[in-house]
């Protein structure tokens, strides 16, 4: 038995759920074809007007790796600049037969952050879809050195959807490769070979590459897959109906959505992008039986103004990640919907299993808290000032977390690599502590802590507490320069259709009795609209850029 065990959070689990039962690995191509062979004519995919089944999947997949072994420049990886598309698992499994490196590109980062994570990657194949924008970009890239092939997939061979724009000359034609034979042999690929490039800020400097393996991946596939079927036999052996509303180009959306559905022999319904009215529709229509979503997409639906009246009886799971889900917004949506919200943790370099709420009858709950580790993933809190320190429960430090889901390091960067590191425990950035029953509470992140006057603050802390404020649709909470205290806490706020202005001074009255006087916000501002990143994320980064922008002017 590991030393430590039992671990706290071992009592949450149900009987015939064991926290060290051993997690499989393999690869992605495996993944597939396992699918395939159990469900092969059951529609693995619905995208646009096209139903795409387990079977067809794996022989496009293959196609397209037969293309792909044809370039040599692919050798050295293959980038995917696309949004939410039916092209995008033909490729990423298409790549992972050959044996060849992804990095998943976002489309809406700034030019000169997907320029960074190219040219960082040494990707030399660039696939795209056939949008002007997309194309003047890829263009770009190429103009400067940094695509050596560019192929276009128009999606338009889906469906109908938005126009096409014209496919440049040069430019290989992803359709061509769906249509193309299947290889004679593919190459042998190992588990432990890297996969997936996946970019993240980390906790410091420019994004970097996490490495993670075939093995990492179908790792957190398999946790997942595990505590799933803590819910029961019925549970695991239910056939969901899943809506993909979060981009696939994001850790979340890619293993949650597309790498849990295909283990399961899920039906996925894919969407461009995150609708609220196409999301009910999907309820209430399709019948879809389980959503993932962010935090700004369930405040979206729990305030659209037909969630009252909408049949929502088909939905049987619906989950939260990506950011901490505030309390009362959980607390709101079951209110109206009569669903729980379950939340978790994970992120980019855990790929990304790392903790869940228990959602089985009978299990307890603890809101705000992002629940137990997943079976084979052992998490401990460590002292700020030395991550070789474990602290006992109820002390607040950083949350460190080791596993076969964890990535192998960060790519071409041994140094951050190695700090990212302690006993074989990868330090997370995030601050947090374990309850005495093994429940994590997280804080905030170690590079968002406000340091104001000598006391820690922590931004997450203040957004719950803002939350509660009955006119409050949205917040968040940065630090800003103070002259006495060295840092205070800044909170921008969004208001509820109809609600009253209010001031600084009537939300540090409300919040008198919430939070200590060290944690009050220092200024309030409020606005129509919060930055966002590509997946929904509040993207905390603009606000405190265009702070630093306003103290540096005259």
């Amino acid at each position: 038995m590991r030393p430590g065990r039992p671990f706290p959070w071992e009592a949450v689990y149900p009987s015939g759920l064991d926290w060290g039962t051993p997690i499989e690995t393999g690869t992605l191509g495996g993944l597939l074809a396992r699918s395939a062979a159990e469900h092969g004519s059951r529609i693995a995919l619905r995208y646009r007007s096209t139903a795409i089944a387990y079977a067809d999947l794996q022989a496009m997949a293959r196609r397209v790796a037969g293309a792909l072994l044809a370039l040599p420049a692919a050798r050295e990886g293959v980038a995917l600049l696309l949004g939410n598309t039916a092209f995008h698992p033909c490729l990423v499994f298409g790549a992972a037969l050959a044996g060849l490196r992804v990095t998943q590109l976002s489309p809406i980062d700034a030019p000169r952050t997907i320029l960074h994570k190219l040219r960082d990657s040494g990707a030399r194949v660039l696939v795209t879809l056939a949008h002007e924008g997309l194309l003047t970009l890829a263009g770009a890239l190429q103009g400067q050195g940094l695509a050596e092939v560019l192929v276009v997939g128009d999606d338009a061979h889906w469906g109908e959807g938005p126009p096409s724009a014209p496919v440049p000359a040069g430019a290989l034609r992803l359709e061509d490769w769906l249509r193309a034979a299947e290889p004679a042999a593919l190459p042998e690929v190992r588990p432990d070979d890297v996969m997936l490039l996946q970019y993240t800020g980390g906790t410091t400097g420019l994004p970097k590459g996490a490495m993670l393996t075939h093995g990492s991946l179908t790792a957190a596939c398999r946790q997942y897959w595990l505590w799933n079927s803590g819910r029961g036999p019925e549970a695991a052996r239910r056939h969901r109906r899943v809506i993909c509303v979060l981009p696939l180009f994001h850790i979340y959306a890619f293993t949650v959505d597309l790498l849990m559905s295909l283990v399961r022999g899920d039906e996925m319904l894919l969407h461009a992008r995150f609708d609220a009215e196409s999301v009910l529709h999907d309820i209430e229509v399709e019948r879809a039986t389980d959503m993932c979503g962010v935090p700004t997409m369930w405040i979206a639906l729990a305030n659209h103004p037909r969630i009252d009246t909408a049949d929502l009886s088909s939905l049987q799971g619906v989950a939260s990640g990506g950011a901490a889900l505030p309390v009362e917004v959980a607390a709101r949506f079951e209110r109206i919907t009569g669903k729980r919200i379950t939340a978790g943790w994970g992120m980019t370099e855990t790929a990304p299993a790392g903790t869940s709420q228990p959602g089985w009858e009978g299990a307890p709950v603890r809101p705000g808290t992002i629940g137990v580790p997943l079976p084979g993933i052992e998490m401990r809190v460590v002292a700020l000032d030395d991550p070789a320190r474990a602290l006992p429960p109820g002390e607040t430090g950083e949350i460190a977390i080791r596993g076969p889901n964890v990535f192998r390091g960060y790519w071409q960067r041994p140094e951050e690599t190695a700090r990212a590191f302690v006993d074989g425990f990868f330090l997370t950035g995030d601050i947090g502590r374990m309850q005495p029953d093994g429940f994590f509470l997280l804080t905030d992140r170690k590079k968002d802590m406000i340091l104001s006057g000598g006391f820690n603050v922590y931004p997450r802390v203040i957004e719950e507490a803002i939350h509660e404020h009955p006119d409050v649709l949205d917040c968040a909470v940065i630090g800003v320069p103070d002259a006495y205290r060295g840092q205070a806490a800044k909170a921008f706020v969004t208001l509820r259709p109809g609600a009253v202005p209010f001031t600084l001074e009537g939300l540090r009255v409300f919040l008198a009795d919430r939070l200590g006087r060290h944690e009050l916000p220092a200024a309030l501002e409020i606005r129509e609209a919060l930055p966002r990143t590509p997946v929904g994320k509040l993207a905390k980064l603009e606000l405190i850029e265009e702070e630093r922008r306003r103290g540096a002017a005259p």
